[in-house]
């Protein structure tokens, strides 16, 4: 299985488990954490969830192969779109642990999180604009407001990689722990919340986030009616062929 799923102590834990690829999400990666976050929500003996990747790799975004073969069609029956959608409107507390590599959305699904422990060995990374593409899922709304416009301009329109204690001053990151320590860490955050009244943490979160829920809805919307029509254009297919041929791209045919 490559999303591995369990629930225990009233923690529903979630789990990237596809190593050899470096945790790269295909489509049905995402529809078996979007059927796990759907049915987490409407299970009451679920009262926080936890996403984890590996001690070596968080995730390396989207399997480029795959996301290219199921990019068409109806933008909300696919199952990123599933997923985020269901992460974002979770109600019940979210913590993610984050070791190594954190590319594309797997830094971009953080900040739909509530938690986000990281290990010393965390890498994050944003690299849209590299791809010939835009931010995607309200990063472009909600990273400015953790890290102020000019640290977040600096990381989207750059597209550099930056590190755990950087992610923590610039606010992304809760705490970074040490890489052994960081599931037992991140396990026991989540199980403190799954102690608590169930009630109180679904207000109080719906409090801290329903002044920005429409907000964050039409940015989405926003976002990917941009990504799409740049999934298609020359730019991001000379970025996906220098990929596949191991070459560095060339955009300076492009105005």
């Amino acid at each position: 299985m490559e999303i591995l799923t369990r629930k225990e102590n009233g923690v529903l834990s979630i789990e990237f488990n596809r190593p050899e690829k470096k945790n790269a999400i295909t489509a049905a990666m995402y529809q078996a954490m979007a059927d796990a976050l759907k049915d987490g929500e409407a299970d009451s003996a679920v009262r926080a969830i936890l996403i984890t990747g590996k001690p070596e790799i968080f995730t390396a975004g989207n399997d480029l192969d795959d996301f290219l073969k199921n990019s068409g069609g109806d933008v909300g029956d696919r199952p990123v779109w599933q997923f985020m959608r269901a992460l974002s409107g979770a109600s019940k507390p979210v913590v993610a642990a984050v070791a190594g590599n954190a590319v594309g959305i797997g830094t971009t699904l953080l900040m739909h999180c509530d938690l986000v422990y990281a290990a010393e060995n965390a890498k994050f990374s944003m690299p849209f604009t590299q791809l010939g593409l835009c931010p995607e899922f309200a990063s472009s709304l909600l990273f400015q407001q953790v890290a102020g416009y000019q640290r977040a301009a600096e990381k989207l329109l750059l597209g550099e990689a930056f590190g755990a204690q950087e992610a923590q001053e610039m606010g992304l990151v809760s705490r970074v722990v040490p890489t052994v320590d960081l599931h037992s860490f991140a396990l026991g955050k989540a199980a403190s919340l799954a102690a608590l009244p169930a009630s109180s943490l679904r207000v109080t979160k719906r409090l801290m986030k329903q002044a920005q829920a429409q907000a964050i809805r039409q940015q989405m919307d926003e976002e990917n009616k941009h990504f799409g029509a740049m999934l298609n254009a020359p730019e991001a297919k000379e970025a996906f062929t220098a990929f596949f041929e191991k070459r560095r791209p060339d955009f300076t045919k492009f105005a």
